[in-house]
């Protein structure tokens, strides 16, 4: 359970208390797989040698051009002006400065009371983890006291679809779905007919998974799009694009062009558990400032969790990093 309590007017689908726990769990899986920085800090001269290889760190863990270009300018200016004696100072530095590129996309998924039903369309390339998201966020929502239905846009596998008919069952909320090779949009049009007439607060689209280059299958979204905007011309209210963050760089590149045909809302960052290159969230960050709203680090519905930028970066910096405050 996530112990969401009911709120008034919009609410955000996220809960601090609970986070602090999953942030726990965040940092038990970076120290699993290694850390990014925290070998290099403990008893190491802070010259330009060691801010060369935090550097190439920052690269290998995805954290792009940029983002990397920035925080290694504030450390070289707190240099200059004797702010960096010790790896204590070093420390808190760059957590400022990762801080403050993550700080503005740290911005949970509002659900809007007066928007009913409340459409979220999940879009990402195939393995990204739509389908399990989607379940792990209905979750989170009937928890808050909301009623929810899923809609099962992705009609080229069958096991989406009964895939997403468990976690319905499991979740006891109602999926809408059609047989495979059904058209999505005249799935999703359904499903939106049936949230409204059975007075559901939020309904959760599945999509197919597709490469961010398959340019006839992102004008499939934009059909689905066009045709939840006749029903309500502010639909979809939610686009939510979920990421697999193993992937690296290759994730800015589906962020850049999923944003660019659909007008991406939100993100979910997957699978933080199964490497250490998670730092394409800095670059997604400084590139296209696209609002972050869970991360998952694990297969259990505990292991995804609201972002909060200060926890992560805590829990990237302090996963090998003994004797730091």
């Amino acid at each position: 359970m996530f112990g969401f309590g009911k709120k008034s007017g919009p609410a955000a689908a996220g809960d601090p208390p609970a986070a602090k726990g999953f942030f726990g769990r965040l940092k038990e899986r970076l120290t699993r797989t290694g850390g990014w920085l925290g070998d290099l800090l403990p008893g190491r001269a802070i010259d330009a040698e060691l801010l060369d290889e935090i550097e190439t760190r920052l690269l290998t863990a995805d954290v792009g051009v940029e983002a990397t270009d920035r925080i290694l300018a504030d450390l070289r200016r707190r240099i200059a002006r004797n702010e960096l004696g010790d790896r204590a100072a070093l420390r808190a530095a760059l957590g400022a400065v990762m801080t403050d590129i993550l700080k503005p996309v740290e911005s949970p998924l509002v659900i809007d009371p007066s928007r009913r039903p409340f459409v979220v369309l999940v879009v990402g390339v195939n393995g990204s983890g739509k389908t399990t998201s989607i379940g792990k966020l209905a979750k989170r929502l009937k928890d808050d006291g909301r009623k929810v239905m899923l809609a099962a846009g992705d009609t080229f596998r069958a096991a989406a679809v009964e895939q997403l008919t468990v976690w319905g069952e499991r979740n006891d909320v109602t999926v809408i779905a059609q047989a495979t090779g059904a058209d999505p949009a005249a799935v999703v049009f359904d499903a939106m007919q049936a949230a409204t007439a059975r007075g559901a607060d939020v309904l959760l689209a599945d999509t197919a998974g597709r490469l961010h280059n398959q340019g006839h299958l992102m004008e499939e979204l934009k059909k689905v799009k066009r045709v939840l905007a006749r029903l309500d011309p502010a639909a979809p209210h939610e686009v939510l694009l979920v990421l697999d963050g193993s992937q690296g760089q290759n994730a800015l590149a589906q962020a850049t062009t999923f944003h660019a045909s659909l007008g991406v809302t939100g993100l979910v960052l997957t699978k933080l558990d199964g490497s250490a290159r998670g730092g394409v969230i800095f670059a997604i960050a400084e590139k296209l400032k696209i609002p972050l709203r869970y991360i998952g680090v694990g297969e259990s519905l505990e292991d995804f969790g609201v972002f909060n930028a200060a926890e992560f970066v805590d829990a990237l910096l302090d996963g090998h990093t003994p004797g730091v405050p």
